[in-house]
């Protein structure tokens, strides 16, 4: 087959896949307010909640974020977030990782006025879209009720976005979200003796 019989067929093909994609899309219905999952034991279920962020913030929306968990550590997005204060509420509700506290009385609490926040954050009809990070942890440390944060995220406004990250989802979430993703982990260089790194991981 000549150059010339080969790109007109792989034009001919396009076309077939392009005709096939539009009629695919006329199928579909507009979008709504979206329940979405990060979970999964591989990196990046945060990153790629903060990459809907700045994508979101490029089509001029306001973004809200409540961090469970975490607490005050100092992470590259949260320094990035801050410089658009009129477009980005931020609330740092954790106390750092669990085992920094050690006090499970005092997660619960942290645990339930971030979930206060959220709720706050949810119900806010300027805020397009709102990012949970770390809610999974704090639900399978049972810091939190699964069945009341599920309700709590199906009774969100019909044009609400709502992301929720962490490893471990219970199964309730799982079954009300939209799109769920989960993040497998094949490699870190945690394992081959390297710390976390600025930039790349917070």
């Amino acid at each position: 087959m000549s150059e010339e019989d080969r790109n007109a067929e792989h034009a001919k093909a396009m076309h077939a896949l392009q005709a096939e994609q539009e009629a695919i899309l006329a199928q579909k219905r507009e979008g709504q307010g979206l329940l979405m999952v990060h979970t999964g034991d591989g990196k990046g279920k945060s990153t790629a909640a903060f990459g809907m962020v700045t994508r979101a913030l490029g089509w001029g929306f306001k973004v809200g974020v409540v961090q469970y968990i975490k607490g005050n550590w100092i992470t590259g997005e949260r320094q990035f977030l801050a410089r658009f204060p009129d477009q980005v509420s931020y609330a740092v509700m954790g106390e750092g990782f669990t085992w920094d506290v050690a006090d499970r009385e005092r997660d619960i609490a942290a645990a339930r006025a971030a979930w206060a926040r959220s709720l706050e954050m949810i119900a806010d009809p300027d805020l397009t879209l709102v990012v949970l990070d770390e809610l999974n942890i704090a639900l399978g440390y049972e810091y939190l009720d699964a069945d009341e944060v599920v309700a709590g995220l199906k009774a969100r406004p019909a044009e609400k976005h709502v992301c929720v990250t962490g490893r471990n989802a219970p199964p309730q979430l799982l079954a009300a979200a939209d799109l769920v993703t989960e993040f497998r982990a094949v490699r870190h260089p945690f394992d081959a003796g390297f710390k976390a790194q600025r930039g790349i991981d917070f």
